[in-house]
């Protein structure tokens, strides 16, 4: 890959050129890295619904023409000047968020969000120079998330780029770039339950079952799901769920459901909905005395979250987070490596493969509820 450094590559990408419109595999051109940024071969996507979320572009400031895509695995193919923790041929994970190093919250245990390279969704530019890496005859197209993975090659912020072991598959960690660790880590580092410990995962998507599985490996002794639907409710046995509640299926609350499912409340729970509502019943079902709740998923804009504020002086408390708390080049290379020594279960999540070709049936897939991710081989 070494004879492409410092020169234009030529690649396969598939372009949004309009809001809900199938994408549309395009030859462009990719510049090579700036200064502090590194060029990925991308080799593995698994789509997420934040893509479908904003190519969709329903409520948002739409962006377009767009490469899309953050959830992916690749090869470092070149580095800028001063880039000095990667070098050709690393395997890497891109992250849609980053850590620069050098700012209070990254030089912080207790913050993940960095003051530089925190997502930016309406940022379809590099921040070095307000300027895209890609272009079709001319016409610059703009980045996403500072990864835009739906490319075979893409420009990023070496602060996004973290270094894994070149052992793990690369089709099977990518989903550790955000969906698994925005669910796991929300239990396993800020929910913390105790092992025995009783906890409700709200919302059975990618990034519940992810949580689901931080509780499993937690040690809990009961996980209960709670999903509108019930289609789910197998599938998520397989991440150490013992117990479904569809709130439809009630005339009460389903936090009173829950407090009395479990004598008092749940010791944990985990909102991954994005539902105002279920994040209100989310802290609400948590026991007094010693309960958490943790929000994961982003709410609409304008919602409030209202609540007695006895719920809080009764000893339960609420949390947000934000990618499970990991810092993205410190902490994701271990996560690798506890999926490499199987204490950690990733092969589950990828239920669906297509390759590139067909990156459209993997958004048909996510339209219709089907499956939990869908790999895309960028390699046919």
């Amino acid at each position: 890959m070494s004879n492409t450094a410092g020169k234009v590559i030529k690649c396969r990408a598939a372009v949004a050129w309009e809001a809900g419109k199938p994408l549309s595999i395009e030859t462009i051109e990719v510049a090579p890295p700036q200064k502090g940024e590194v060029r990925l071969k991308i080799l593995f996507n698994s789509l997420c619904r934040t893509d479908v979320y904003w190519w969709d572009a329903k409520g948002q400031n739409p962006l377009f023409p767009r490469i899309l895509g953050h959830e992916a695995s690749g090869i470092v193919e070149s580095v800028g000047e001063g880039v000095t923790h990667l070098k050709p041929g690393d395997h890497a994970l891109p992250i849609f968020t980053g850590e620069c190093g050098e700012c209070t919250h990254c030089k912080s245990e207790e913050s993940n969000l960095c003051e530089v390279l925190r997502i930016n969704t309406d940022r379809g530019v590099m921040l070095s120079d307000g300027k895209t890496r890609f272009s079709k005859n001319g016409q610059p197209i703009y980045h996403f998330v500072g990864t835009s993975t739906f490319s075979e090659y893409t420009v990023l912020h070496a602060g996004c780029v973290a270094k894994i072991n070149p052992a793990a598959p690369l089709d099977k960690v990518c989903v550790v770039s955000c969906g698994f660790c925005t669910g796991f880590g929300a239990t396993v580092n800020v929910a913390k339950p105790k092992p025995n410990a009783t906890v409700a995962v709200f919302g059975l998507g990618a990034v519940g079952l992810a949580a689901c599985e931080g509780a499993r490996v937690s040690g809990a002794s009961r996980i209960i799901g709670v999903d509108l639907l019930p289609n789910r409710f197998e599938q998520a046995k397989q991440f150490g769920v013992t117990d479904f509640v569809n709130p439809k299926d009630h005339d009460k609350p389903v936090q009173q459901v829950l407090a009395e499912m479990t004598n008092g409340g749940v010791d944990r729970a985990i909102e991954c909905t994005g539902n105002i509502q279920a994040s209100i019943s989310a802290f609400e079902c948590t026991h007094d005395g010693w309960g958490v709740a943790v929000l994961v998923s982003v709410p609409k804009k304008d919602v409030e979250f209202k609540t007695h504020p006895m719920n809080f002086m009764e000893g339960r408390t609420l949390k947000g987070t934000f990618y499970g708390h990991y810092k993205p080049r410190s902490d994701i290379p271990s996560v690798v490596e506890k999926y490499l020594n199987k204490e950690l279960e990733l092969d589950k999540f990828i239920t669906h493969t297509v390759p590139f070709s067909e990156i459209n049936k993997a958004f048909e897939l996510m339209l219709k509820g089907e499956g939990i991710r869908c790999l895309i081989r960028m390699e046919e």
